[in-house]
């Protein structure tokens, strides 16, 4: 199991990440907040369904510390750190898709359950070692409320695009 990393992934990953730092701005721009649209959770679910788990992991865990660093968004702390972990697991979690064969809608809901569990488990670490005042349980289940219209921004067009991207790999692959 130890594959090199081709070029072709290492551009997906970059147009990505490129994506998980541009469309939070776009959607910001049209009065779409980032707690309810969930627009840098696209491009790291969509990477954990056409990348390696190694990559998939780093897009998840790079998307939000870059965007903070160089946008604001999200706040660098505790925001971009509990982020960073939850869109970290999204990658990796959507190995259901390989693993037990699962299409991409249950697979997308494992991904987005586990990434919602590791952030809670983020904000418990972050209330014990700097007490940070937030409530795990509060905070998932606020995550899960207040992005309930990402959720099915999510669920309905992800699947749409990994088949689009898919079937364009396919046909630049037979080309090339």
């Amino acid at each position: 199991m130890n594959r090199k990393i081709t070029t072709k992934e290492l551009v997906l990953s970059g147009l990505l990440l490129a994506s998980g730092i541009i469309l939070p701005m776009i959607f910001h721009l049209v009065s779409l907040t980032g707690p309810i649209a969930l627009p840098m959770h696209i491009p790291v679910l969509i990477g954990g369904f056409l990348l390696s788990p190694p990559l998939a992991l780093a897009l998840g865990v790079l998307t939000p510390i870059i965007s903070g660093l160089f946008t604001g968004m999200p706040v660098m702390f505790p925001m971009a750190v509990i982020m960073a972990v939850e869109l970290g697991i999204y990658g990796p979690a959507s190995i259901a898709t390989r693993k037990f064969k699962l299409s991409v809608i249950p697979s997308l809901i494992i991904s987005m359950i586990t990434g919602r569990i590791a952030a809670g488990f983020t904000v418990a670490v972050l209330v014990q070692l700097f007490g940070v005042k937030m409530n795990p349980i509060m905070f998932v289940k606020g995550a899960v409320l207040t992005g309930l219209p990402g959720i099915i921004i999510q669920l309905i067009f992800i699947p749409a695009l990994i088949y689009a991207i898919k079937s364009f790999i396919k046909m630049s692959i037979k080309r090339a």
